[in-house]
């Protein structure tokens, strides 16, 4: 009895060891279909984000040199210091900023 044991306990481990080997063959056997699959789906979203976006780069983006500018600033300020009893200084600064010029898009630089 314990011989017949012994053989089915070996007749198993054979029986386990060819199906792991049927699932491994059939795994690699499909890594090219899955594979085909992933790369048709990214195609498709991809053609799919271009029809979609297709005016996009036809806008006009921000560059520099697109704009003409020509700004001048002034800056007036006063600044007024109090010395009070006892050695106390009070200090208070009053500013005031004005810019005045143009800015305005360049046509000829686009078109280059």
């Amino acid at each position: 009895m314990l011989l017949r044991l012994r053989s089915n306990k070996g007749q198993n481990t054979a029986e386990y060891a060819i199906v792991i080997a049927l699932i491994i063959g059939a795994a690699i056997a499909m890594q090219t279909y899955v594979k085909r699959g992933l790369q048709g789906r990214t195609k498709d979203a991809t053609d799919y984000m271009q029809n979609q976006t297709a005016d996009i780069g036809a806008t006009r983006q921000y560059e520099p040199y697109y704009q003409d500018q020509d700004f001048a600033a002034q800056q007036d300020s006063t600044t007024t210091k109090d010395t009070a009893t006892g050695g106390a200084v009070a200090t208070s600064s009053q500013a005031t900023t004005s810019r005045t010029g143009y800015q305005q898009y360049n046509d000829t630089a686009a078109a280059d």
